[in-house]
């Protein structure tokens, strides 16, 4: 009996794993894993003020540099060819006001992102080649940075006191941009301080005073840690701690250690990174999930890794966490969020469609020992149409760290693909690249369940809650590929204005629950909130359950509705178990579809004609069949897509199907759905 009892504990924890995809869910009290390694590894003795830690050459040493670029250094020198004529352009005061006055960001964030893209490129060409040819246009664009009172974005500014939208000089805030220009400037000044001294000693002295003015003072300052909400120490938004958080750390940790020379500030800064990044780790759930979505991964776990591998090659790898089965889960994330070419789940703000950077997956799974990431890295250099791999590419980005981390493995990601392609199995190489992912990924805290099938078919749905970073009301909400074709969508979000996070947040019409994959339940839609959530989510081998009845207001009358996900490898069936206080209005079942729709009674191209209770969706090729209770009434509307951001991903439009109750249908009861290839 003994022996039984064992046994079956072991089976439920394989079975655990395999579902989950890690068993470390339920380590769930983990907490200050940063400075708990800290504190035990001496590391702190081993960031040193002034030390030329950079694990790439100076620049002067040129033999070194065509030792670590190779063949990829002339990438980086015809990248820079292009700006040599390049116009700095300024920003006025009007483009930041733009903000305030009609909700514009982009008239401010445009001509600054060009300048960083411009002032990164110079800086990487000029080391690249060595010849001084950049030297001068370099030199502009950094006095040019060196000079504007601000490098925050005008929609981050009203977190200074003014809380206007012009930089206001006397208080300095940092962002996402500000962060990244103080990262690009200091390592101008690491390569390139005794070239400047050369020509004038005053260029290196106001690249250097800038860099303290805008980044490393008001990072010190803790009057200014509620205007900057991302370190976490405050409470400010809400309480959401989200990927501002390792993004700006990064890039500020990596100017202290690049240019700061006294150790105590140094020191300082870097022991407040550490709690601060903590803070990001301490918020995310425990399973390894990115609540932000897939294209908020490379600025959220990405930049997690960009942190810690800062902080490992400062000290000269005492501080090393990627041992860490939370930092691997994290990583893998994205692998496993992947459906298929180039489509990946998308809910909150999550764009469906994602330009990932291979080097930036590539490097954290070496970090981290992981293979499927690494795997997924070279699976995204596969070009389909050739059916080939392509050779890794230098990056070249606004980003600095990431265009000079992506150095480290570019001839090992080189001498894969050449593998691959000289074994010429294309499409066994792609299955292969992709064996280590499971076929189903329950991460058990966030609630976000995947499952795919013998058919090809890719299920995502979602429990959570309705105050997640970047939330949509969307509890319960799924999404459906055939054979990697969007057929039952999330529609994402368009182009952030000041409107995207305001009070009118959930006016707009893609953040609503009747723009996803719910019912409005007795008329009424979710509410925003996390005191709105699912309760007694459950994911199976195939089958994902949860209570929605948390997530919509008291309006709804709603005691229970179960909504059961089933995924066979023929269909996806849907029940909706519901049980109402009272009825006060019908129930609209919607379903978010990209492609035609044919309603019940429309005669298809091969002359059949739908049945009461069956809709087809065509996209691309593909055919789903939804059934549904013939006693609901059925109903189109096509969505424009104006918004560029919204359009790039599905076209001109989407369409929305509503399935409509009887205004008098039951207080109790069920719908059924079911969804074939047709």
């Amino acid at each position: 009996m003994k022996r039984l009892l064992i046994l079956a504990a072991l089976l439920g924890l394989i079975l655990s794993v395999n579902v989950n995809g890690y068993s470390a869910t339920r380590e769930d009290t983990v907490k200050d894993i940063l400075v708990e390694e800290f504190s035990q590894s001496g590391a702190s003795d081993f960031f040193v003020a002034g030390s030329r830690w950079v694990p790439l050459p100076e620049y002067s040493d040129r033999e070194g540099w065509d030792s670590c670029l190779g063949a990829y250094a002339q990438q980086y020198i015809k990248g820079g060819e292009k700006y040599l004529d390049y116009k700095w352009q300024s920003v006025p005061a009007t483009a930041y006001l733009e903000y305030e006055r009609s909700g514009e960001r982009k008239i401010m964030e445009t001509p600054l992102d060009q300048n960083r893209l411009a002032l990164n490129a110079l800086m990487l060409a000029e080391l690249a080649e060595g010849k001084g040819r950049f030297l001068d246009r370099l030199l502009d664009g950094a006095w040019h940075f060196a000079h504007m009172p601000s490098w925050v974005l005008s929609a981050h500014q009203p977190r200074q006191k003014s809380k206007r939208s012009l930089p206001d000089s006397r208080e300095q805030l940092i962002d996402l941009v500000s962060g990244g220009c103080g990262a690009t400037m200091s390592y101008i000044l690491y390569f390139f301080k005794d070239s400047f001294d050369a020509i004038d000693p005053s260029i290196s002295f106001e690249i250097s005073r800038a860099i303290k003015r805008n980044i490393l003072d008001p990072y010190l300052n803790e009057d200014e840690d509620n205007a900057n909400w991302w370190l976490g120490f405050t409470g400010a938004n809400g309480g959401i701690v989200n990927n501002w958080n390792p993004w700006c750390n990064s890039d500020t940790i990596l100017a202290f250690l690049l240019v700061e020379e006294d150790q105590k500030r140094l020191d300082a800064a870097v022991w407040k990174s550490v709690r601060s990044v903590d803070k990001f780790i301490n918020y995310v759930k425990k399973d390894g999930a990115c609540e932000e979505g897939p294209s908020y991964w490379q600025h959220a776990a990405g930049k997690l890794y960009d942190y810690l591998q800062i902080m490992h090659d400062a000290s000269q790898g005492r501080y090393n966490m990627f041992s860490h089965w939370l930092v691997r889960a994290m990583g893998e994330y994205i692998s496993r969020s992947y459906i298929a070419d180039g489509y990946v789940v998308n809910f909150a703000d999550a764009t469906a469609k994602l330009s990932l950077d291979p080097s930036v997956v590539y490097n954290y799974g070496k970090a981290v020992g992981s293979d499927e990431m690494m795997d997924f890295a070279i699976y995204n250099l596969a070009d389909k149409e050739k059916s080939r791999f392509k050779e890794p590419k230098a990056v070249i980005w606004k980003d600095s760290f990431r265009s000079l981390c992506s150095i480290r493995n570019l001839e090992e990601m080189k001498h894969r693909v050449e593998e691959l392609n000289s074994a010429g199995n294309f499409n066994a190489s792609l299955e292969e690249l992709r064996k280590c992912v499971p076929p189903v990924v329950w991460y058990e805290l966030t609630e976000f369940c995947y499952m795919k099938n013998r058919s090809g078919w890719f299920f995502g749905a979602k429990g959570g809650h309705n105050n997640e970073s970047h939330n949509h009301n969307d509890v319960g909400s799924f999404l459906l590929y055939m054979d990697g074709v969007p057929m039952f969508i999330d529609a994402g979000v368009g182009t952030y204005t000041k409107k995207t996070f305001s009070s009118e947040r959930y006016t707009i019409w893609s953040m609503q629950t009747n723009y996803h994959n719910l019912p409005l339940i007795n008329g009424t839609a979710q509410h925003e909130g996390a005191e709105y959530h699912s309760r007694d989510a459950k994911a199976g081998k195939n089958s994902f359950c949860l209570d929605i009845s948390g997530a919509y207001t008291e309006d709804a009358c709603c005691k229970s509705w179960k909504r059961t996900y089933i995924l066979t490898d023929k269909s996806l069936k849907i029940s909706d178990i519901y049980s109402l206080s009272e009825r006060r209005a019908a129930d609209v079942l919607n379903f978010m579809v990209q492609g035609q729709v044919h309603l019940p009674g429309d005669v298809l191209e091969d002359g059949t004609k739908l049945h009461k209770g069956e809709i087809v969706v065509e996209n691309m090729g593909k055919k789903a069949l939804l059934r549904f209770p013939v006693s609901m009434i059925p109903s189109v509307e096509a969505i424009s897509l104006d918004d560029p951001r919204l359009s790039n991903v599905w076209g001109p439009s989407i369409r929305r199907i509503s399935l409509t109750s009887a205004a008098d249908a039951p207080a109790s009861g069920r719908y059924d759905f079911t969804i074939t290839s047709y």
